[in-house]
């Protein structure tokens, strides 16, 4: 995929339309300096934008990647697959930010119950406290963890890679729990073991 001669062929059909980058970019609902950098082959048009790129142009999808027209209408059936590819790729940012939220949720309130026992000096009281404290520090930590691979795709990616099925709410933050916990019961023994007591 040659990104120079894409964001050529993109300039050559806004300019056909005798419009500006900043105009497209308003009919897109992109800034003009991303519809710069998709002419100049910086960047790539997001492909839930595709769809849209191709039906306001009068081109199909495989001509917008190609960087070249190669048939004057975009056919029926190309709309559809490039319907469905964008319906797919809003799925998963859909899902994506589910994840994220979630996972913030699960942060915020771990950190709420921790600033509580901390601040009221629970945290150093009785066998239990100690531990949820502990345990609610750890957990804001994981889920910043967490949240960074949702965000990045990283977590996809292994799970596509090694062909696991992807791990849904209730069950997500039941294995973010335990994991916590694991590494707050870690913590401790090797803060015991540096300093003792």
């Amino acid at each position: 995929m040659d990104q120079a001669k894409i964001g050529s062929f993109l300039k050559e059909l806004r300019k056909e339309k005798n419009l500006t980058q900043e105009q497209l970019a308003e009919i897109l609902g992109v800034t003009g300096r991303t519809v710069s950098r998709w002419e100049n082959g910086n960047n790539m048009p997001d492909i839930s934008l595709l769809v849209e790129i191709a039906g306001f142009y009068g081109v199909t999808i495989p001509e917008l990647i190609d960087g070249e027209r190669k048939s004057g209408e975009m056919k029926e059936e190309a709309k559809e697959v490039a319907g469905k590819m964008s319906e797919y790729a809003d799925n998963e940012k859909t899902q994506m930010l589910k994840n994220i939220r979630r996972e913030s949720l699960i942060g915020a309130i771990a950190a709420a119950v921790w600033m509580v026992l901390e601040g009221t000096g629970l945290s150093a009281s009785g066998e239990v406290f100690p531990r949820v404290s502990l345990y609610c520090e750890t957990l804001v930590f994981v889920t910043v963890f967490m949240i960074f691979f949702h965000a990045t795709g990283l977590m996809n990616r292994y799970q596509k890679k090694r062909g696991e099925r992807r791990i849904q709410g209730p069950l997500l933050m039941v294995l973010s729990a335990v994991l916590a916990l694991a590494a707050a019961v870690l913590i401790k023994l090797v803060l015991k073991t540096l300093f003792g007591g």
